[in-house]
């Protein structure tokens, strides 16, 4: 099948590649990513892997843009299908007349729809005619991204530095195996379509950009925040936070050491900020569950701790490489007893920078349990940003082993905690005692009733005092209207792009972010006053109240009934058209 339309610049580009584990398909979205942060342009991707080590089906979705791009693509552009299943399960995702290629050595058997146009290439004997030798099929990754280069006009003598980058290290004949099986792709005769050149980027090329994954900037923010020793155990989806800390915390005085299980590492990061230095461990959901205990001995002795939970599919083993947002009230709630902790959740790959900034400093400030929710979502997909500012923003850390004067107590009534760290010196001669039992103002054990009322308030207070500072919630588009969508973690490039196309059709719909989750702004009551309707997008269940995990606290919270919930518990993240199409079905007051 052939096309004629003239080539033109298009502004976006949404590719979807699919094929198996093994193929390499990551490799290439993650070379488009990178691009596109070295250029002007904007990216942001989306991949499902299979969680059996002997791998399976998989795909690699890239969304390419010259403006912002806030979502992974409703549907794709281009298909590119390396096996016949691979086709056979992501046909549909194609968008009308969009393209599919496909390995004309694997798939057989195709259908005519929609006005697609079908092209066929065998990049499996192409890549070893390319390539020669004993290379079977490996490569064809690489011919694959060649071949969308030259279907893009992307720019060549970039993604070749990318290339060399990722493969000079290895061995002269691996770079020159991948350049040989780039080029033939890039030069292969695509003659069913015009070459569609992606216009130039709107971005700022003055600025320094990355393009990278929310785990790697969650692990940097973390190091500029002033952590410097973790513990953790590897689980999907956090293992890369603790590779990261692992390898980059000793070039910073620091450490990071993998325990046998996650009650150890829990322990060691608490043992670590008993010593006066800021830790930091992590997990995903199981993970956090194993350490809520611990947790709890945390609140209880209000130790600055940061505690990581890349949420995924559950409940148990669950869907380890899917998203989910259903950890919100474990996070909040998950230790027995009253234990009051500081919970917030970055909203992109950016935020996560910027999250792990401040989750540092209110642990530090507040002396409290903070809680980083973020999600497989944003943990794994790579986006393209401006590079942060590090001498804006570096901490350094300092251990404080002055010399406590003669009232110094650790846990005053009166005001925030401040421990004394062990080698500390006290002027009065008494030392301060770090127990997981209730206490008085120096740490003691104390069975008093008003003892425990007291110091049950004063960890209750801090986080009260600490929503004071938060200062009116940021909202995007008119201040009031018939609907507000509110929403968390990875919702928020989906809700963004569908208030857009409301307010284009001439809805007056606004946005809200919640990135602290707990304690949520004291002001969003009033904020939801001047809103008809109110709309939270989460990836979790409604549960048997029929409401999701923020909207049942924001229920609570404001008790305003206009709340409303839409609940997706697939695995996946929200399609931008989803929640078009309920915020039109609650605005029509359906």
């Amino acid at each position: 099948m052939s096309a004629t339309a003239t080539p033109t610049s298009i502004r976006n580009a949404v590719i979807r590649l699919a094929g198996h584990s093994q193929d390499g398909i990551q490799s290439i979205g993650a070379f488009l990513a990178q691009l596109a942060g070295s250029t002007a342009q904007d990216v942001m991707t989306y991949m499902t892997i299979p969680s059996t080590i002997s791998g399976g089906p998989s795909i690699f979705q890239v969304h390419l843009g010259s403006g912002e791009v806030l979502h992974p693509g409703d549907e794709s552009d281009t298909l590119v299908a390396f096996y016949q299943d691979s086709y056979d399960n992501h046909l549909s995702a194609v968008k009308n007349g969009g393209i599919c290629f496909y390995d004309s050595d694997k798939v057989e058997e195709i259908r005519e729809e929609r006005g697609i146009i079908h092209i066929g290439v065998p990049f499996t004997t192409a890549t070893i005619e390319a390539i020669g030798g004993n290379a079977k099929s490996r490569g064809k990754n690489i011919f694959v991204l060649g071949m969308l280069c030259a279907v893009y006009k992307l720019d060549r003598d970039k993604i070749s530095d990318i290339i060399a980058a990722k493969f000079g290290k290895k061995s002269e004949d691996v770079l020159r195996n991948a350049m040989l099986a780039f080029d033939a792709g890039y030069l292969w005769p695509v003659h069913d379509i015009n070459h569609m050149p992606m216009a130039p980027g709107e971005n700022d090329l003055g600025q320094d950009r990355l393009s990278t994954d929310g785990n790697t900037m969650l692990g940097l923010g973390l190091i500029a925040g002033g952590c410097r020793f973790g513990a953790g155990y590897p689980i999907t989806p956090w293992s890369t936070i603790m590779e990261q800390l692992r390898s980059e915390l000793p070039k910073y005085g620091g450490m990071f050491i993998q325990t046998e299980d996650e009650l150890a590492a829990v322990a060691l990061a608490i043992g670590a900020s008993f010593a006066g230095h800021l830790a930091i461990t992590g997990s995903s959901g199981p993970g956090l569950s194993l350490k809520s205990e611990a947790m709890g001995y945390a609140c209880m002795a209000e130790l600055p701790l940061i505690v990581v939970n890349i949420q995924r599919g559950g409940p148990s083993t669950g869907m380890p490489t899917s998203v989910e947002q259903s950890d919100l009230m474990q996070a909040i709630y998950g230790s027995h007893g009253d234990a009051p902790r500081v919970v917030l959740a970055p909203r992109d790959v950016e935020d996560c920078f910027y999250t792990a900034l401040e989750a540092c400093r209110i642990a530090k400030e507040y002396s409290t349990l903070v809680v980083i929710l973020s999600d497989q979502a944003i943990a794994s997909r790579i986006e393209a940003f401006p590079e942060p500012d590090l001498e804006k923003n570096w901490i350094e850390p300092v251990l404080d082993l002055s010399e406590r004067p003669e009232d110094f107590k650790p846990y005053p009534l009166d005001g925030l905690t401040r421990h004394s760290p062990p080698g500390a010196k006290s002027a009065s001669g008494k030392y301060p005692v770090v127990t997981g039992l209730e206490h008085d103002e120096w740490g003691h054990p104390s069975g008093s009733p008003k003892m425990h009322e007291q110091m049950s308030a004063k960890r209750r207070e801090k986080l009260i005092q600490l929503a004071g500072t938060y200062g009116a919630p940021e909202i995007y588009g008119e201040e009031s209207g018939d609907l507000l969508i509110v929403g968390w973690g990875s919702t928020y490039g989906p809700i963004r792009e569908a208030v857009d196309r409301l307010c284009s059709e001439g809805h007056e719909v606004s946005q809200l972010s919640i990135r602290h989750i707990h304690p949520l702004n004291p002001n969003l009551d009033e904020v939801f006053s001047r809103f008809t309707h109110i709309l939270v997008p989460e990836i979790n269940d409604p549960g048997i109240y029929g409401f999701g995990q923020l909207a049942t606290m924001l229920r609570a919270k404001t008790c305003n009934p206009a709340i409303q919930s839409l609940n997706k518990i697939q695995g996946l993240t929200f399609r931008v058209k989803e929640i078009v199409t309920k915020a039109e079905e609650v605005l029509a007051g359906k």
